[in-house]
């Protein structure tokens, strides 16, 4: 409580972690990034937070920028060895990556609040930005196919994405409430930047927690959105795919329409630059700028053009 947050990002996946990076680059420690949780699982009786570590690693300058996912360099000799031994490893978990998941896990099992641990471990890892995972409560994100009901994970990673999408479902969504640290970040901001991520799966269960998307919605900040379709295709992931399947078009225009009542800046892809018009006329304001994030400069760059747009710079 208490602490003054100039910007703050709705993150979860790559996008979100880079283009956090890239704002990490140009404003430092005036960044907050409030990540996604819903994804978080266990595996082999650890607690997994592929969002949030994600984002920690890629901030740290430990991920692996090619890869979107994981530690630069990491091996698997213990995934590997947990096959050997005849137990489901689709989950790969690197062994330096393994010690976060570890050490997640004896902290909560100490009574820590996630909040807290994230905090330790961004503070050792020297990130300089806060981030806050969206909630100390549990939430799974839950695909609908036609055949089951399937944790994110196993929809995502195992499975590929391949099972059609009939809905999505937050479990626990009702219960959980978004910790003092995330409302206050909000409240605070003077620019609320909602990432490139997944609009679904990734923003989605942020925006569903009791309160935040009143509290967006009525704040005095600058507020936009970074649309994560480009050409109607994804970058990473399967946006594009899911907003399909749930009958929301799988354009920049679609996904806008999801932000519609809580942004008033919408960045685009020079590639989308024809659908400005079509957001404009709906009283809002376009940026219009590459968003592609293929490098660390090219993050910062984006994260820069963002914020001479807003005078912030």
């Amino acid at each position: 409580m208490g602490c003054f947050s100039v910007i703050a990002i709705l993150s979860g996946g790559v996008g979100g972690a880079r283009l956090a990076a890239g704002f990490a680059e140009v404003a430092r420690e005036e960044v907050t990034i409030i990540v996604n949780t819903a994804d978080d699982e266990e595996f082999y009786g650890l607690h997994v937070s592929p969002d949030v570590d994600t984002v920690l690693y890629t901030l740290s300058g430990m991920g692996d920028w090619e890869r979107g996912w994981g530690i630069g360099g990491d091996t698997f000799r213990c995934n590997e060895m947990l096959g050997r031994l005849g137990l489901e490893n689709w989950f790969k978990i690197g062994d330096a990556d393994l010690a976060m998941s570890l050490y997640r896990s004896l902290m909560l099992r100490q009574g820590h609040r996630l909040t807290e641990v994230v905090e330790r471990a961004r503070r050792a890892l020297g990130v300089k930005a806060r981030i806050l995972p969206m909630s100390d409560d549990r939430v799974r994100t839950m695909v609908v196919t036609e055949s089951a009901v399937l944790p994110f994970q196993q929809y995502f990673v195992k499975l590929r994405c391949e099972p059609k999408v009939l809905g999505v479902v937050f479990d626990g969504i009702e219960g959980a409430r978004p910790t003092e640290e995330v409302l206050e970040a909000l409240k605070t901001a003077e620019v609320i930047v909602i990432a490139p991520s997944n609009p679904v799966v990734s923003i989605g269960p942020i925006l569903s927690l009791r309160g935040v998307r009143e509290l967006i919605r009525k704040s005095g900040a600058e507020r936009l959105a970074v649309s994560p379709i480009i050409g109607g295709k994804t970058v990473k992931g399967p946006a594009d795919r899911m907003l399909a399947a749930l009958g929301i078009e799988p354009t920049a225009v679609g996904v806008y329409k999801l932000y519609s009542d809580i942004i008033d800046i919408m960045v685009l892809d020079t590639e989308d630059s024809k659908l400005a018009p079509l957001i404009e006329g709906d009283g809002k304001r376009c940026i219009v700028t590459s968003t592609l994030m293929h490098n660390r400069d090219e993050a910062a760059r984006l994260a820069r053009t963002i914020l001479d747009h807003v005078g912030r710079i």
